[in-house]
């Protein structure tokens, strides 16, 4: 059986609350002829809890049958100067030889971004092992930086990290995208497209075997799990709510947040101040433990900030799937060049940002007849079953691996 090194800087077990893409896709690699360890930081990106004891550099690991390595990084909050040191932390201590002596060689060596250096160090280690190096793209860094304003274009840490961005494509066997159009963006800059792989994010569906019944009692359960950010646009949710509860029809729908993130504070203030009886904060659950708390939802909902051109390469987060999979219908507020909810027929679609579009979507699903709304929730499932599952997707990187290494 072949080995691949995983380097991901934030990656999470179940027992997390983050995204787990890798602890799944490694899971169902061994039916492909593959064993993965993944590589990441001692810190937990979502709560920034150390794994690590004191005094502890690094630990090996084996969980549910995925091994990991866990390396010494510092502590952080929010997104400052400790974070960008957390990001050093993790690349310099991937690059030191005592801390992988006890893994197995790699026959091939994923370097996945969120930021850039995981994949640098990625292909450092490739060119030491002499193996091929794939480069997981997760975000298209710089540009989403650029479209979001933290980035001016002509800025010389976008000139380097551009710079940096182009080399790792031109140096990769193959390149692993997560948002169907991001092929548009590489190509361009000279990529064979053979090289591109679209890879997205999807759904163990050992974690949701069946789908649980819509539930039958009131009040109707819009919920939402998830991050707290600025990115995620939950005042516009918040103010949706307000909008419900003044309409006659809403008194019954109450929303449920249950995550964390920088405005969690604020959004509760928020709701308090207005008064919202029908807007419930609840605390992030364990990954292996979201099935169970969505099957008490009669509906989900998704909403991001409306940032012109964000999303012209696509949408890919781990949400979406996570609520196909569980079988409710979805509201989505999201303009993406990709739409899986409105793919799958699945739920409805309003503009980003337009608390009386998503409030009346609200009423309006809340008001369905039931058989609708299991239809909807039934045809996201055979969409996710179809397209998502993990097992799907691992063949597919398994593919990518033997691509890259030659047929034995």
């Amino acid at each position: 059986m072949r080995h691949v090194w995983i380097l991901n800087h934030y990656a999470e077990d179940p027992r997390g609350t983050g995204g787990t893409r890798h602890f799944s896709l490694a899971r169902h690699l061994s039916a492909s002829g593959w064993r993965a360890t993944i590589i990441a930081a001692s810190t937990s990106h979502g709560n920034g809890r150390q794994r690590l004891d004191e005094g502890e550099a690094y630990r090996a690991e084996t969980i549910d049958g995925v091994d990991f390595l866990w390396l010494r990084a510092r502590v952080y909050a929010g997104n400052g100067a400790d974070r960008v040191r957390n990001m050093l932390d993790y690349t310099r201590a991937v690059l030191r030889r005592d801390r992988l002596r006890d893994l197995a060689p790699p026959d091939a060596i994923i370097g996945s971004s969120v930021h850039p250096l995981a994949a640098w160090a990625g292909r450092r280690l490739a060119r030491r092992y002499r193996v091929p190096f794939l480069f997981e793209v997760r975000d298209l860094w710089p540009q989403t930086l650029i479209d979001m304003g933290r980035l001016a274009p002509r800025h010389p840490a976008a000139i380097a990290l551009r710079k940096l961005e182009r080399s790792l494509y031109a140096s990769a066997a193959r390149i692993i995208v997560l948002l169907p159009g991001a092929r548009d963006y590489i190509q361009p800059l000279g990529i064979p497209a053979e090289r591109i792989v679209w890879i997205p994010n999807g759904v163990d569906l050992k974690g949701y075997p069946q789908p649980a019944e819509l539930p039958s009692t009131e009040p109707f359960t819009l919920m939402y799990l998830g991050a707290h950010g600025k990115a995620n646009a939950l005042d516009t949710l918040v103010a949706a709510m307000a909008i419900v509860a003044a309409d006659p029809a809403g008194e019954r729908i109450v929303l449920r947040l249950i995550g964390h993130g920088p405005e969690k504070e604020t959004l509760m203030a928020t709701a308090e101040r207005m008064g919202l009886a029908n807007v419930r904060f609840e605390a992030p659950v364990a990954k292996s433990d979201v099935p169970a708390r969505a099957a008490e939802a009669h509906a989900f909902v998704i909403s991001v900030k409306d940032i012109p051109g964000l999303y012209r390469f696509g949408i890919s987060m781990n949400k979406i799937f996570d609520y196909l999979a569980a079988g409710r219908p979805t509201i989505i507020a999201a303009d993406a060049s990709n739409n899986p909810i409105a793919e799958a027929g699945a739920g409805f679609t309003v503009p980003p940002e337009n608390p009386e579009a998503l409030a009346t979507a609200i009423l309006q699903l809340a008001s369905l007849p039931r058989a609708r709304r299991e239809e909807m929730a039934r045809a996201g499932r055979t969409h996710v079953e179809a397209n998502y599952s993990m097992e799907r997707l691992a063949r597919r990187l398994a593919q990518a691996l033997d691509a890259s290494v030659g047929q034995p």
